[in-house]
């Protein structure tokens, strides 16, 4: 059997099977045009863009022709209309956003220090996007589906766990998959039962997409190659595994690996590349790619987002992501 057609062999559901769903936050982005520190003083805005990891990993999946929806709680305003309507005119299904009446959208104001770190200044607790509930119009989006997508940020939102809970023994229990972005910061794992339910996260998941330390958190052990072995031993199925300017690493449960050169690109704000990347990626994959064509586009795909300014404005389609990896150098690897 050909090589290309072994890597391009997966555990994850087809997308004929049903939609990719993701299931958190969704949020507003507004960027200071200035860099600087903090909010201190009287400074002018850009935005407001839509935003929040899982919409953007829904975005990005829809663009390049996964089939894609999202879970989620936006305010009746217009925050939680410019999100809706950006998400539904790339294509994802938004029939299990929920509006409430009595939360304004969540929010992130953002500004870069001269440094290139970031100040924040957050309302997601007390915002709609902390509503997120086991809905019927979840409920039946769930029914329908072929593929589970978690994020580690979804565990800021203490009411998250039932409804993901659910998802996975629904989407499982007819045939589907289960990925898992563990970008959960280290904080997150002391609290109440977190650290329980996100191991219970890698133990059903057929797919990991970590960047950098979240690897080790994920795997629970140090090192590349113990954190690989471990992760597999727990049932998980690929890994890819994004090393930023370095590109991206597939490993396969029987041992293949694969990696792909970054492009290189202007950075002008990188807020999204990983959840760019993990959208096309999961998209590729249960379209039916092989594994460095997945690569490809997700590498693509978080490149090309960063050279636009807010969180979801560089999501490309497979044309332009095409066009995109057509005229754009690579790093050496």
């Amino acid at each position: 059997m050909p090589a290309d057609a072994i890597s391009s062999q997966t555990k994850l559901a087809p997308d004929a099977l049903g939609p990719t769903v993701a299931v958190g936050e969704i949020l507003v982005e507004i960027m200071a045009k200035s860099r600087g520190d903090g909010f201190l003083e009287p400074i002018e805005l850009v935005g407001p863009y839509p935003s929040g990891a899982p919409a953007i990993f829904t975005d990005q999946c829809a663009r390049i022709g996964g089939s894609a929806a999202i879970v989620a709680s936006v305010g009746d305003d217009d925050f939680g209309r410019i999100n809706i309507e950006r998400l539904r005119s790339d294509g994802a299904d938004v029939s299990a956003i929920s509006v409430s009446r009595d939360y304004p959208t969540g929010s992130a104001f953002v500004r870069y220090r001269n440094d290139g770190s970031r100040d924040f200044v957050f309302n997601i607790g007390k915002s709609a996007a902390a509503m997120v509930s086991l809905t019927a119009e979840a409920k039946a989006l769930f029914a329908l589906a072929g593929h589970l997508h978690v994020m580690g940020s979804a565990f800021a939102i203490p009411s998250v766990w039932e409804t993901m809970d659910y998802a996975i023994g629904v989407i499982k229990r007819r045939g589907g998959s289960v990925s898992l972005d563990p970008n959960l910061r280290k904080e997150l794992l002391g609290l109440g039962q977190t650290q329980e339910r996100f191991a219970r996260l890698v133990d059903v998941a057929d797919l990991i997409l970590p960047s950098g330390d979240e690897l080790f958190m994920a795997a629970g052990v140090d090192g590349e190659s113990a954190a690989i072995t471990a992760l597999f031993a727990r049932g998980v199925t690929e890994i890819a595994l994004k090393r930023g300017e370095h590109g991206s690493t597939f490993f396969g449960a029987d041992g293949s690996r694969v990696d792909c050169p970054a492009f290189r690109v202007a950075e002008v704000d990188p807020t999204g590349a990983g959840d760019c990347f993990g959208g096309a990626y999961v998209a590729c994959r249960r379209l039916g790619m092989s594994v460095f064509k997945a690569l490809e586009y997700a590498n693509a795909a978080g490149a090309r987002n960063v050279t636009m300014q807010g969180p979801m404005e560089g999501a490309g389609s497979r044309q332009q992501l095409d066009e995109f990896i057509a005229v754009t150098p690579r790093n050496a690897q």
